[in-house]
This record gives structure tokens, C-alpha cells and sequence, in this order.
């Protein structure tokens, strides 16, 4: 049982950190208004379309997970209570499969593209460019944050679940 109260305590943190995602995308969304009806030079009226795209990007994360873990949470019993060992199995190998993506997409490929819009932020002067890049960059600044407590969260779930697994084995 005490497995089934790590995981709904996990997927109850997660319902708590990706309404951020949701609150980021109404601050990208707001800026855009922001640009739209003050922005009086070229470089401010750039920003309107990449931080609206960016604000409902972030948006549509935030919400896609916040539903996907909410699921998770009435699964999670009926998963348990049908077959123990298969749950901590299956969660074990979800897990694994998150921390893979965690290290080749946030921590890897995330940063590579920071790196890449600094750069055309360098090379090109035209206002959309560079808004775009901006944006971009602070976007990803954003899942950077976000998911960095996502990544401890999930770790330190994994490590409770290989911990069961060891004593389910004895």
C-alpha cells in the first residue's frame, strides 16, 4: 500500500506543478496583447505572433499533462489492486522511460536549441528573427524550470519504486 501512496502523492505533485505551464502560457498570451496594443516600433509589433504561439504552446502542454495525470490518479488504485507486482512493473519501466526522455530532450536537446536560437539571435537583424529567437529562448527557459522539479520528482519516485521492487523480491 505503501507504493500506491508514493505514486498518487507523485501524480498529486505533478497536478500541482503543470498548472505553471498553464500560468506561463497566459503570461506569453497577455504579452502579445501587450505588444499588440502598445507596440509601437517595429521590434515590439515582431513579438505579437511568436509569444501568442509560445503562450499557447505552453498552454496546451500544461493542460495535456495536467488531465493525463489526473487520469493517472484513479488508475493508479485499480492498476494496484488488481495485480501489485505488475503495477510497480509497469511503473518502474514508466519511469525509466521518462528519465530516458528527461535526459535526451530537456537536458540535452533543450539546451542545444537555447544555444542555437542565441546564435541566429548573432547572425540575423531582422526584428521577427530575433522576437522569435527571444521567445523561443524564453520559452524553453520555462520547460527548462518546470520540468527540472518534474525530473527530481520523477527520480526520486524511481528510487521508491526500485526500493519495493527490491523487497517484493525477498
Amino acid at each position: 500500500m505503501d507504493i500506491l501512496k508514493a505514486a498518487t502523492d507523485w501524480a498529486k505533485a505533478e497536478l500541482f506543478s503543470t498548472p505553471f505551464f498553464m500560468l506561463f502560457g497566459g503570461v506569453f498570451m497577455a504579452a502579445s496583447l501587450g505588444f499588440w496594443q502598445l507596440g509601437k516600433t517595429e521590434m515590439a509589433k515582431a513579438y505579437i505572433i511568436p509569444t501568442l504561439v509560445a503562450g499557447a504552446l505552453l498552454l496546451i502542454i500544461g493542460l495535456g499533462l495536467f488531465f493525463t495525470n489526473k487520469s493517472r490518479i484513479t488508475q493508479f488504485e485499480t492498476m494496484y489492486n488488481a495485480d501489485a507486482s505488475a503495477f510497480v512493473a509497469s511503473e518502474l519501466a514508466r519511469a525509466e522511460a521518462t528519465l530516458t526522455e528527461y535526459k535526451n530532450i530537456v537536458f540535452t536537446a533543450i539546451p542545444l536549441i537555447i544555444a542555437a536560437c542565441a546564435l541566429v539571435i548573432f547572425l540575423v537583424n531582422s526584428p521577427i528573427w530575433r522576437a522569435s529567437m527571444i521567445t523561443s529562448i524564453a520559452m524553453l527557459v520555462v520547460i527548462l524550470l518546470i520540468d527540472g522539479t518534474a525530473h527530481a520528482r520523477i527520480d526520486a519516485y524511481h528510487q521508491h519504486l526500485l526500493s519495493v521492487e527490491n523487497d517484493m523480491k525477498k
